[in-house]
């Protein structure tokens, strides 16, 4: 069986993390995705622990790809670079807005290759508006979207430590470019998916961060803070999280922790009493929950079917039983990395194939393959001139 996507083409010129990972989203699930990098390669080729001239970084947003170097300086790289968007379905950049333009790659330049194309673009702030021509980094979305305000709490602001809106944005895109081409089959027409880090990053954070701010007018409930919730409870021997939202979780958690006098709590009788009063409720867990083990109370509270977890640390994961049984992370061989660890994709299907592509592309690795499949015939004299790399 082949990928759900497989009769699919992808020309991906984006670098960095969030086109990349959204384009490996879609190769993860059948998608011929051929990466077209400059001869110096993307950045985060070079990011962070690396062996063999490949980083864990990149390998993580650039298994399955294939990788070809053109010169797009150089005429004889855009034209090959043209004969590839002709054949293709999704045309992926994310370059500041106004440089495919530039570039000679501009939508309707593109769409002249090939009308039905799916032309992506994403951006950091979007393509208008005082923001347009700043440089982006993930940081600078976490501070404007809210989300370093929101980790921080009443505290001091804090980076969340992950790049989130990078991540956030490329799942965005991905599932955007796969409903853009589920419309194409019913309209025959390629569309423009336009994606901005900002917008996806607010979008991801409405449901829960705004929730106080959503509804406009009087006679709105007293706002919830989630500051009493901003670190998991400290046991005797370490950390764990525990959660009860219903009344049958609520009265379980009590029975775990032998507090019959929270059941009668008016202040926490039902799920509104409780999110009144949600900072009293958290320190009486808290204080419930400071002697024993993780592993006691754990137990304790599965048995009483109360949502609970031991906090991990990035080893633990390596050896949780859950996380092994569903085959999360995999060990494999990298051709020029050596042996490694990636986490596998995280959606299933029954009628489709779906697994690992093959390990992230030396930069370059497949430039004579891609050419030899368009037909092109003088590749050593294009390589000689440098166009190739």
């Amino acid at each position: 069986m082949a990928g759900p996507l497989s009769p699919y083409r992808i020309v991906d010129l984006t670098s960095m993390v969030s086109g990349p990972y959204a384009t490996q989203l879609l190769c993860d699930q059948g998608a011929d995705v051929i990466k077209v990098e400059a001869p110096t390669g993307d950045l985060m080729r070079y990011a962070g622990a690396a062996r063999g001239g490949i980083s864990a970084f990149y390998m993580a947003n650039n298994r399955g790809k294939r990788s070809v170097v053109l010169d797009l300086k150089d005429l004889r790289g855009m034209a090959v670079l043209e004969r590839l968007i002709a054949g293709a379905d999704v045309f992926v950049q994310n370059f500041r807005p106004g440089a495919a333009e530039r570039m000679g790659l501009g939508e309707d330049r593109v769409r002249a290759l090939r009308e039905d194309i799916v032309y992506v673009s994403i951006s950091g702030f979007g393509e208008s508006g005082p923001y347009v021509h700043k440089r982006v980094y993930d940081p600078v979305i976490q501070a404007l979207s809210g989300v370093v305000s929101v980790q921080g709490g009443s505290d001091k602001p804090r980076f969340v430590r992950t790049i989130l809106p990078d991540k956030v944005t490329a799942v965005t895109a991905a599932q955007a470019i796969t409903a853009a081409l589920l419309g194409r089959e019913h309209t025959g027409k390629g569309d423009h998916v336009r994606v901005a880090m900002l917008d996806a990053t607010v979008a991801w954070l409405w449901p829960d961060a705004f929730m106080n701010h959503a509804l406009i007018g009087e006679g709105v409930s007293e706002p919830v803070s989630m500051d009493a919730y901003d670190q998991p409870f400290e046991t005797g021997d370490g950390h764990l999280v525990a959660f009860a939202a219903s009344d049958s979780e609520w009265q379980g958690l009590t029975r775990a922790l032998d507090r019959p006098d929270l059941v009668t709590d008016e202040r926490f009788k039902d799920l509104a009493a409780r999110a009144a009063h949600f900072p009293e409720m958290v320190a009486a867990i808290r204080e419930a929950l400071a002697d024993g083990t993780v592993a006691d109370w754990v137990e304790k509270l599965d048995a009483e079917q109360v949502p609970a977890a031991p906090v991990n640390t990035v080893e633990d994961v390596f050896e949780d039983p859950q996380i092994a049984r569903n085959g999360t992370i995999r060990r494999f061989e990298h051709p020029h990395a050596g042996p490694a660890w990636e986490a596998t994709p995280a959606a299933g299907f029954d009628q489709h194939a779906l697994s690992p592509g093959a390990p992230a592309p030396a930069l370059g690795e497949h430039t004579d393959e891609v050419l030899a499949e368009l037909g092109i015939e003088d590749v050593a004299a294009l390589r000689e001139s440098g166009v190739l790399g």
